[in-house]
This record gives C-alpha cells, sequence and structure tokens, in this order.
C-alpha cells in the first residue's frame, strides 16, 4: 500500500494542472491515468483549443482564464515549449443567431458584457468591417462581431506534458496506464484502488472527465452527459488568401438557424485549418464513443457550414479525430465536493469549454485542497444548483 496526501485521479486537463500546482506546493502527491497522458481516448487532445479572456459563457470563469494566461508564460519560461499563441479571436453573430457556445443564447451580448465588466480590450465590427479585415471570412452582411486581440489558442498537449514534467520534477508520482477501479472511504483516508494496487490518501481529486459516470451515484449520473464531437482538419485551396496565425484569428461564429462552429488559423507552417461544429443531441458514453470517424462526417460538415462561409477551405479533409465533451445540464463546471465520499473533490466535468481555464482551476483547486479556500470564487460550481433537478 502507498500513502500520499493527495492523489489525483484522471490527468487531461483539470487533473494534470493540478497535479502540478500540488506539487509546487511541496505536497507528497500523485497521479493516476487510465491511459497515458497526453492522450487522444478523452477530451484533452486535438492540437489546438482556443482561448479568450471575455467569457460568453459566464463572468465566473474570466479570472481563471487570465490565471491560466501567465501560468502558461511562466511554464513556457520553465521548459522551452511554446504553450500559448495570442493571434487574436473574433466571435461573429449571424443576425437572429445568439446560440453559439454550447447551447447559450445571447452568447455575443454576454461576451461584450463580460469584456466590459474586466476592462478587457475588444473592438465590435460590423459585416463590412469583418470583410475588410479578415477575408478569410465569407459574410453575407448580416453579422457582427466581437474581436479580441489577446485571444488565440493553446495546445492541449502540449500543455498537459509541460505540466507532468514540472510535476515530477517537483516530486510528485504519476501512475500511468493503471486503470482505478474504485474509490472508498477507509477510516481518516480515502483508499484508491486500482489495476496495480492500494492507494491511501488524506484527499482525493477526482477528475475522470468523460468517466464520471464509473465513480458517481444515480442521482448525480443524471447531470453529466457524454457527447461525441468530431475535430476536422481541412486543406486550404491553392489561391486562398492568408490563414496563417496573426492573420486569422481563431473564430467562434453563431449562425441564425441556432449552429454554429469554430476554427482555427493555419499554424506550424501547414495549409491546413481545424475547423468543429459540436453535437450536443446524442450522448453516449466514454468507453462507448467510436474513435473512428466516417468520412461522411468531416464532408457534411463542410457542405453545410464551411464551404460559404470559409471560401478559402477545400472540401477535402486531411484527418479527423473524435473528442468528447461531458456536459452539464448547465454547461458549467463542477467542482465541489463528492456527495457520498468524504476527502474526494469532484472537479469538472467542463461541458466541452474547460481547457482554456484548466491552469488556472488547477491553481484554486490545489489552493483549496491545502488550505480550504481559494483566491478564485468557484462558488459557481457547486452541485447544489442542480438540486431541483435531482
Amino acid at each position: 500500500m502507498s500513502t500520499y496526501d493527495v492523489a489525483v485521479v484522471g490527468l487531461g486537463a483539470a487533473g494534470a494542472a493540478t497535479l502540478y500546482q500540488l506539487a509546487r506546493r511541496g505536497v507528497r502527491a500523485v497521479g493516476i491515468d487510465r491511459f497515458s497522458p497526453p492522450h487522444i481516448y478523452g477530451s484533452t487532445h486535438g492540437d489546438t483549443r482556443i482561448t479568450r479572456e471575455a467569457i460568453g459563457e459566464g463572468e465566473a470563469y474570466t479570472p481563471l482564464v487570465k490565471r491560466s494566461h501567465a501560468i502558461w508564460r511562466e511554464l513556457e519560461a520553465d521548459t522551452g515549449v511554446d504553450l500559448l499563441t495570442q493571434c487574436g479571436g473574433l466571435i461573429v453573430e449571424s443576425a437572429g443567431g445568439g446560440a453559439a457556445g454550447h447551447h447559450r443564447h445571447e452568447f455575443l451580448a454576454s461576451t461584450i458584457a463580460c469584456a466590459n465588466r474586466y476592462g478587457i480590450k475588444h473592438e465590435l465590427l460590423n459585416a463590412a468591417d469583418i470583410a475588410a479585415r479578415f477575408p478569410q471570412f465569407g459574410v453575407d452582411g448580416t453579422e457582427s462581431a466581437y474581436y479580441e486581440p489577446t485571444a488565440g489558442f493553446v495546445r492541449p498537449e502540449r500543455c498537459v506534458a509541460a505540466e507532468l514534467t514540472m510535476a515530477t520534477r517537483l516530486g510528485a508520482e504519476i501512475r500511468r496506464d493503471e486503470r482505478v477501479l474504485a474509490i472508498e472511504p477507509a477510516g481518516n483516508v480515502v483508499r484508491v484502488r486500482t489495476q496495480g494496487g492500494i492507494i491511501e490518501a488524506e484527499k482525493v481529486v477526482m477528475a475522470v472527465g468523460a468517466w464520471v459516470h464509473d465513480f458517481v451515484g444515480a442521482d448525480q449520473v443524471r447531470l453529466f452527459n457524454v457527447y461525441r464531437q468530431v475535430l476536422n482538419w481541412f486543406e486550404l485551396e491553392r489561391d486562398a488568401v492568408d490563414h496563417t496565425a496573426g492573420v486569422m484569428p481563431v473564430f467562434i461564429w453563431g449562425l441564425s438557424d441556432g449552429n454554429a462552429f469554430y476554427g482555427f488559423p493555419a499554424i506550424d507552417g501547414t495549409r491546413e485549418i481545424k475547423v468543429a461544429d459540436e453535437q450536443l443531441d446524442v450522448p453516449t458514453a466514454a468507453d462507448e464513443a467510436s474513435l473512428e470517424v466516417d468520412p461522411d462526417e468531416s464532408h457534411a460538415l463542410h457542405a453545410a457550414l464551411i464551404s460559404r462561409r470559409l471560401p478559402g477551405v477545400s472540401s477535402r479533409c486531411l484527418r479527423a479525430v473524435r473528442c468528447l465533451y461531458t456536459v452539464t445540464p448547465d454547461a458549467n463546471f463542477v467542482i465541489d465536493d463528492h456527495p457520498d465520499l468524504k476527502g474526494v473533490l469532484l472537479v469538472s466535468p467542463c461541458s466541452g469549454h474547460g481547457f482554456k481555464h484548466s491552469a488556472g482551476l488547477g491553481e484554486a483547486i490545489a489552493q483549496r485542497i491545502t488550505t480550504g479556500a481559494s483566491d478564485a470564487d468557484l462558488s459557481a460550481f457547486r452541485l447544489d444548483r442542480f438540486a431541483a433537478t435531482v
């Protein structure tokens, strides 16, 4: 039996960040993952994730993303790895739209309100402005937009690898390819049973993402729906205008029919851009969602959403991967004491918009675990907000 101050179960976005921050504080910590992170099986992969400071999903997130940007810059200095690119971000709304961002209405308006509250530098653009400044986008004249120059993208695999590298360097232990079978109380500690043996810790951080159903009761299972997503990398047309980062921003586009899609500029010298939409209608399970992507899925996305609005992007999909969202009823995070397991903190699921906040979230969780409180206000993410639905 191995004993620790804290065990972190799941080393994706939130778990890796938390383990790193615990190690920085001298905590005897172990991180456990059923795969070898960073990996392709959960929610933390796909080369890039959008980051932005004004958060239309809710103003409680902005302090977390601001801290995340600072922490990633610290990690870059410590590891020499490029993690954060601030190439600008554009949130576009077609007339009658507003549902961009995980079934959220008034997403553009909420983003602008958040920027005003926190004093985040931004510009408001009309369709003519978009066409003049960003010819990569095919507007029809009805659009309005928010532009944030400090937005951009982070590299999820690199971030997780950097956090785990630093956590190990600072004394944390990492157990890869070790499945957790059960988490249970054992007197004054928490016992984690794995395929490799038994771990006991004073506290456990449960950051298992799409596998959350394995570790919560029936009442909580209903709060977490898992959805399969597809990320696509399309080739640029030969005569396409410049789509590179710094010329083209990351973007989120809410359409008048209620659909939305998002994407990234071409990076690392390639002639391809990553584009995806969101599927939040057909739930699945972590171990049932197919890793394989049917080419027809990518072709349908191009025909429906891309061909007219990104005229420089060809229909040729060079690669595609699947990703998992674990979504709560209000599409906000869960960070709270496990309702049935004393000493266990239930972290995330992040509802598909978590990576941009993850570094700051890991810091806040480590503060809460070690001192009982965090600098960031996490009260908006308590489970009791769902009391009427369970």
